[in-house]
């Protein structure tokens, strides 16, 4: 990053991670990498090793739209 660039701090947020996906949906993380894979779930593919990686925003959207499954 050079000296002009910045990182607005309002912007960044937190990633979550299958495990934390799946304590919040309380779900198995094999079935939140299903969701993922089926494009249930929005993932973020991060590193060489591909890991995903979700936006708490878009876990939100997800239970909102799901309400009658929980």
């Amino acid at each position: 990053m050079s000296k002009g660039d910045r990182v607005n701090t309002a912007q960044v947020t937190r990633m979550l991670t299958v495990s934390e996906v799946a304590l919040l949906l309380h779900v198995h993380p094999n079935t939140v990498r299903l969701w993922s894979d089926r494009g249930l779930l929005k993932a973020y593919r991060l590193g060489y090793r591909r890991d995903r990686r979700f936006r708490s925003q878009d876990i939100d959207e997800y239970l909102s739209s799901n309400r009658y499954l929980n």
